[in-house]
C-alpha cells in the first residue's frame, strides 16, 4: 500500500513509498484498537514487518507523537527494526525524486528518529531490569515491545506506565511474541489464555492476534516450504512452539509446579519451638534475604523477605539483625560460597566483614543442579495435600521471580542465569532449602550469641561435610 505522509516545509508536493501489503494477521494489527495488542505465537509470522510499519505509519499520522521501541539487546533492535525502519523512510519519494532527508533524520547518539512533522521514534533495550528506572518518569504515547516473552511482567507494568500524556493521541501498547522466554506465563496470561485479575485489569483493554508462518504471504512457496522443514526436525515441543505457536508445548518454566494458590500462604505468627535460620544471596545490585522456620513435619515456610541494592556487606549485616527481633531466635545464617572469596582491597572475605558486624555465616553447597532439585522435591505436594515448601504472601520478590526462572537453554537441568535481576531470590531460596534444619524440636530458647556452638553441633551431625542429598530431604 502506497503510504502519504507530510512534506517537510523545504519540499513541495506529496512524499510516498511503498511500505508493502499487509497480509489478513498484519492488517489486523494495524487496525486494532484496543490499548495493550499482541500479535505473534509461531515463528516467521510477519511480527517485525507490522512493528516497523506500524511505528512509521503512526509517525506521520499524529503529528508530534512519541514513540518507544524495545527490544532486549541492542543488536537486535539494531538489525530487525532500526536499519529497516531507515532503509524504509530512505525509500521515499518526490515527484520520482529520493525524499528521505525531508521526511526524518535518524541520531545515532540518541538513538531516535526524528520526523519532520515533530514525531520521533526512540529505540530502547533493556538488558537488566535495574535499567527500568532511565524510562521511569517518560511519557510516550505509543510503545512497542518486540519479542516480549523476552521480558518480566514488572519490566512490562513499568514500562506501561510511560503511557501517558496531554494530547489526544490514543495511547496503545504494542507486543509481538513467542512461546517460551522468562515473560512466556504472563503474555499467555494476558493474551492467551485471557486470566485477569478483575480489580486491576480490563479484559477489553487486551486483543491477541494468533500468526504463523502459514499467514506470511511475503515468504515465497520455497522459502516457505524450506522454512518449514527446518522446523520440523526439532523437537516435538520446539516444533510445536515454533511451527503452530502452541503456548502450552514449551513454557520454558522451570518451576512449573509452582502454584500461588498452594505455596503462598497468608502470615501468621510462627510458632516459638519451630527452628528458624536465615539464608541469602548478596551483590551490588541485590541483596536478597529470607528467613524460614521447619516446622514438626519438616515443613519449611518462608516467612520473611528483605530484597534491597546498593548496600554495602556493612549495611547488609546490619538490615539482617535489626529485621530479626531480639527474641527471635536464629540457629544459623546461609551464605553463598562467593562470599569466602578474599576482596583485593582489603585482603578480607566477606564472611569476615559479615563476622566483625555479629552475622556468623555457614556455607552453602554451589551445586546448582542438585540445589534447585532440592527446591522441586520441597514444592511437591505431600500426602497431607500441602506441598513441602510454604512462602508467605509478604515475599513478593520471591513469588515473582520464582516461577519466572527458566530452563537453561545449554543445560536444562539448570535454571537460566539471565535475566540477572531476577535470580537473587531464588538462589536465596536454593541455600536456604540445601542447608536446612532436621525437623522441629521442643527446646528451651537461648540467645543468639550461642550461635556459634549451635553451629559446632551441627557441624559435628554433619560429619564436618557439606549435606547431601538425603540429609536435606528428611523430614
Amino acid at each position: 500500500m502506497a503510504q502519504r505522509g507530510r512534506p517537510a516545509k523545504a519540499a513541495k508536493g506529496i512524499v510516498q513509498w511503498d511500505m508493502g501489503t499487509p497480509n489478513q494477521k498484519q492488517r489486523q494489527f494495524l487496525l486494532a484498537r484496543q490499548k495493550y495488542i499482541a500479535y505473534g505465537g509461531a515463528r516467521a509470522g510477519g511480527k517485525s514487518w507490522a512493528v516497523r510499519v506500524k511505528a512509521v505509519h503512526g509517525a506521520m499520522t499524529y503529528s508530534g507523537i512519541k514513540i518507544l521501541i524495545m527490544r532486549r539487546t541492542y543488536p537486535e533492535m539494531e538489525s530487525t527494526i532500526i536499519q529497516p525502519i531507515l532503509a524504509l523512510i530512505n525509500s521515499a519519494t518526490l515527484d520520482g525524486r529520493p525524499a528521505g532527508q525531508y521526511v526524518a533524520t535518524y541520531n545515532s547518539t540518541m538513538r531516535t528518529i526524528v520526523f519532520s512533522n515533530g514525531s520521533l521514534i526512540r529505540f530502547g533495550h533493556l538488558q537488566s531490569a535495574n535499567a527500568i528506572t532511565e524510562y521511569q518518569g517518560q511519557e510516550y504515547d505509543w510503545i512497542f515491545m518486540d519479542e516480549a516473552t523476552h521480558f518480566t511482567e514488572y519490566e512490562f507494568r513499568t514500562l506501561g506506565a510511560c503511557l501517558r500524556g496531554v494530547n489526544k493521541i490514543p495511547k496503545r501498547f504494542y507486543l509481538t511474541c513467542n512461546p517460551g522466554g522468562v515473560g512466556h506465563q504472563w503474555v499467555k496470561r494476558l493474551f492467551v489464555t485471557r486470566e485477569y485479575d478483575l480489580e486491576k485489569e480490563n479484559p477489553k483493554e487486551y486483543f491477541f492476534i494468533a500468526a504463523t508462518v502459514d499467514d506470511n504471504t511475503a515468504l515465497t512457496p520455497e522459502q516457505k516450504r524450506d522454512y518449514i522443514a527446518s522446523l520440523d526436525v526439532l523437537p516435538d515441543d520446539v516444533r510445536q512452539a515454533w511451527r503452530y505457536g502452541d503456548w502450552d508445548a514449551m513454557a520454558g518454566q522451570y518451576f512449573s509446579e509452582f502454584r500461588r494458590e498452594t505455596h503462598v500462604v497468608k502470615p501468621f505468627i510462627i510458632p516459638r519451638e519451630w527452628p528458624r535460620y536465615r539464608a541469602f544471596d548478596y551483590g551490588l545490585d541485590m541483596f536478597a534475604c529470607y528467613w524460614f522456620a521447619v516446622d514438626f513435619d519438616g515443613r519449611v515456610w518462608v516467612y520473611r523477605e528483605y530484597c534491597e541494592s546498593g548496600l554495602i556487606v556493612s549495611d547488609a549485616a546490619a538490615a539482617m539483625r535489626t529485621l530479626t527481633p531480639a527474641d527471635e531466635y536464629v540457629q544459623f545464617t546461609v551464605a553463598p560460597p562467593d562470599m569466602w572469596s578474599t576482596m583485593k582491597d582489603t585482603g578480607k572475605t566477606m564472611a569476615e566483614i559479615f563476622t566483625q558486624n555479629g552475622i556468623g555465616l555457614v556455607k552453602a553447597s554451589n551445586q546448582r543442579v542438585q540445589g534447585w532439585l532440592v527446591v522441586k522435591e520441597y514444592m511437591k505436594t505431600r500426602r497431607d495435600g500441602k506441598p513441602g515448601l510454604q512462602i508467605f504472601d509478604s515475599c513478593a520478590r520471591l513469588i515473582r521471580d520464582l516461577p519466572a526462572l527458566q530452563h537453561n537453554e545449554k543445560n536444562p537441568s539448570d535454571c537460566a542465569t539471565e535475566p540477572h535481576d531476577i535470580t537473587h531470590a531464588p538462589d536465596a531460596l536454593r541455600y536456604g532449602l540445601i542447608y536446612r534444619t532436621m525437623g522441629a524440636q521442643l527446646a528451651e530458647a537461648r540467645d543468639e550469641d550461642d550461635e556459634d556452638d549451635e553451629l559446632e553441633d551441627y557441624d559435628e551431625a554433619m560429619c564436618g561435610g557439606e549435606p547431601d542429598a538425603s540429609y536435606v530431604l528428611c523430614g
